[in-house]
């Protein structure tokens, strides 16, 4: 039953069984026989569809409670172990592309420690094709990318989507003016400061001025997000940004300010874990993985799109 509950647990953190077949490795037909077994084994109904959702009964609730209980006391288990000589994970290596190391690695750093404190976390850089290198070769435990990798050895497991905002200074004359929306054609001669070539997150950007034939003013091209921030205001200069490092606070602290432009929602990308996937996996790591994807999927899930 304790395999069950684990996957029964995805499934409730990743609303879907199609995202949780991807998460577990498994086809949605072996997912369905194992949450049926789980109900049966229990002698409950786990979920009802309501549409194309899943919504957990009451007594689904209190089963993901108890699976979720049943997931730390599995870690503390294994820390119990290590104090017997059991060779248990206490380190982490993650490898974060260089989009992922800025919008991405300190909300999982925090959320690891303050779930683990004990685990010793290290990093390295690169960019996409170098972490991927980087797990393959064993040598990161997971690896951080801001797209889907399609590669037979490797495991990999969406977090959220991302898409570019537009942000400017509050006080330049299109954000002063109140209600403000703009349409993609209005960043032609626009003054704008873009990262640095080489990212998922400048060949997005690329792509975008080609589709639409836009020719911006750049004036810088920067590899850090927050020397972006800073220049904003001396440059007069707007900037894309991905959603996902968009923070309210950020934008008080740099009196900067989101103008909604409607064709910029459709340039998604998928933010990913990789990982080696293989059966000898440690179990530590393994648990790492499972509480990263709970945690993105709960906050997909509380954002607004």
């Amino acid at each position: 039953m304790l395999e069950e509950l684990h996957i029964f647990a995805v499934v409730v953190e990743q609303s879907s069984l199609n995202k949780a077949s991807v998460q577990l490795n498994l086809s949605q037909p072996a997912l369905s026989r194992k949450i049926a077994k789980l109900e049966e084994e229990l002698g409950v109904e786990l979920f009802r569809r309501v549409g194309k959702r899943l919504e957990l009964t009451k007594l689904g609730q209190l089963t993901y409670d108890y699976a979720l209980e049943m997931r730390q006391r599995h870690f503390r288990f294994l820390q119990s172990l290590s104090e017997f000589g059991y060779a248990a994970k206490t380190s982490l290596m993650i490898g974060a592309s260089l989009t992922t190391l800025q919008t991405t690695l300190p909300d999982l750093i925090q959320v690891l420690h303050e779930a683990h404190p004990e685990v010793d976390i290290k990093a390295v850089t690169g960019k996409t094709h170098e972490i991927v290198s980087l797990v393959r070769e064993n040598k990161a435990d997971i690896g951080l990318v801001a797209s889907s990798i399609d590669d037979p050895a490797l495991h990999c497991v969406p977090l959220f989507d991302d898409h570019l905002e537009l942000v400017m200074p509050k006080c330049h004359y299109i954000a002063d003016a109140s209600g403000i929306s703009m349409r993609i054609t209005d960043l032609n001669g626009l003054p704008m400061i873009l990262f640095a070539k080489g990212t998922w997150y400048r060949i997005m950007t690329d792509e975008l001025f080609a589709k639409y034939d836009l020719k911006p003013d750049v004036r810088m091209e920067i590899d850090s997000f927050e020397a972006i921030l800073r220049l904003m205001h001396t440059c007069r200069a707007a900037t894309l940004l991905p959603k996902s490092y968009i923070r309210e606070r950020m934008l008080a602290d740099n009196d900067l300010t989101v103008i909604p432009v409607k064709e910029l929602l459709g340039t998604k990308r998928t933010t990913s874990l990789i990982h080696h996937g293989s059966e000898d996996m440690n179990p530590a790591v393994r648990l790492w993985i499972d509480e990263i994807a709970a945690y993105f999927a709960r906050r997909s899930m509380s954002q607004p799109v």
